[in-house]
This record gives structure tokens, C-alpha cells and sequence, in this order.
């Protein structure tokens, strides 16, 4: 939940008293670049704090439960390089359970039982720089899965993916069980979300079903493309 959430970055007002509750099991944050998408999917897993307001995950306030947000939280790059550490496969997906206690053994084998369920238990031991861009995206949401969040965080994670390997990946993240906040200027992978938020400039400007956002603010998209392309023209 945001409540009445102020943050400025870069000495830019980013957030000036936003207030949301979200609990519908999907949902997506659409808006053009800037509009406030990555800053509110950051508040939400405690990688930025409110100047104002509170942030509250789960029952507890982001700047004050320590790394109890991060236990239910987890995030997913939009560039998966910026989120792998490890040299192979299976030690990217272990780290996290080493983190919250199981041994070496005991995170490897729950690792490959978690990358055995999505199909890749061949991977376990294979170099990340070995893997398409596709493949890396998996292994990093695998990476946040095997810790078993209660949210999933995901920042234009099908950004740099071609289009089956988009669907496929969506199609993964539709049978999860966790909650999905997902931002993405992919509109048509929003489709069958429970809920759409438009963002622009910090405010919500529609909230709803994708069939009553996504058409709007296609035709915004569209509109601000011409006016783009005719003052390129002139």
C-alpha cells in the first residue's frame, strides 16, 4: 500500500501524496519513460525509501522492517546482467537459499528440483555468458522463485527478448502463484492481467481492467508519436 508517497530524484518530483493499494494477483504499470513506473516497483521493495508517506508490504513499513520487506519481495531486473553475480547457473539460483540458511548441498538440490519444474534442470551447471538473453531472464526469475516471495517484482523484464521468448516467459509468470506487479510497455502481455495502472508523471491517470486502460492508453501512445514524428518533420 502507498500511502500519501512523496519522493523527488535528481531534484525532479517524482511522487508528490500518491496513494495505491495493491492486491489483485496481476497487475501491470504502463506509462511512457519517466512516468514514475521503476520508482514506484523500487519503494515497493525497499530499494528507495519515501520522503513522505509510507510504503507499507505485507503488513510492514519499508523503512523501518529492515529486511523483512525483502523476504517477501522479490525483484526482477529489466537487464538481467545487472542482476546475476555468479559464474554458473546453479549458483546464481542457490545463493538466495544460502542466504536464508540451507547448506551448500541442501540450496544446490533445491535449485535444481526448482529448475527441473520449469524445465532447465540441464542448465545447473552451465556458464551464465553461455545463455541468450531469454535464458539469463529465466534464471534470474528462477533466482527470485527459489527464495518462494509472496510478490514479484518485475521491471520491463521483456524488454530486450524477442517475441516467442517474451510469451514464453509470460506464459511461466501466468502459473506462478506469487503476486505479479509487472511494468511493461509490451501492452499485449497485459492483456489477461487482473488489473492495469497507467502512470503519468507520478499520478495516476487510469486505473482499471486492461480492457479499459490499455485502449486509452494506446491511443495517448499513439497520438504522441505523431506529434513526435510531425515535429521531427518540421
Amino acid at each position: 500500500m502507498f500511502d500519501q508517497v512523496c519522493l523527488s530524484r535528481g531534484g525532479n518530483r517524482i511522487f508528490d501524496g500518491l496513494s495505491l493499494e495493491l492486491r489483485e494477483r496481476r497487475i501491470g504499470l504502463v506509462g511512457d519513460n519517466g512516468s514514475g513506473k521503476s520508482t514506484l516497483l523500487r519503494l515497493a521493495n525497499g530499494l528507495l525509501s519515501p520522503e513522505h508517506g509510507e510504503v507499507i508490504v505485507n503488513g510492514h513499513r519499508t523503512t523501518r522492517a529492515g529486511r523483512e520487506p525483502h523476504a517477501d519481495v522479490g525483484f526482477v531486473f529489466q537487464n538481467p546482467d545487472h542482476q546475476i553475480i555468479f559464474p554458473t547457473v546453479g549458483e546464481e539460483v542457490a545463493f538466495g537459499l544460502i542466504e536464508s540458511g540451507r547448506t551448500a548441498a541442501q540450496a544446490r538440490q533445491a535449485a535444481s528440483d526448482l529448475m527441473a519444474d520449469h524445465g532447465c534442470a540441464e542448465w545447473i551447471d552451465h556458464a551464465i555468458h553461455d545463455l541468450s538473453e531469454g535464458q539469463k531472464q529465466l534464471v534470474c526469475i528462477l533466482a527470485i522463485l527459489a527464495t518462494e516471495p509472496k510478490i514479484v517484482l518485475l521491471d520491463e523484464p521483456f524488454s530486450s527478448l524477442d517475441l516467442p521468448t517474451r510469451l514464453s516467459l509470460s506464459a511461466r509468470l501466468a502459473r506462478l502463484p506469487q503476486q505479479i506487479v509487472m511494468a511493461s510497455h509490451d501492452l499485449d502481455l497485459l492483456n489477461d492481467f487482473d488489473r492495469v495502472i497507467w502512470l503519468e508523471k507520478g499520478e495516476v491517470r487510469a486505473d482499471g481492467t486492461p480492457s479499459q486502460v490499455l485502449p486509452e492508453y494506446r491511443a495517448h501512445a499513439a497520438a504522441r508519436g505523431a506529434l513526435m514524428l510531425e515535429s521531427g518533420a518540421a
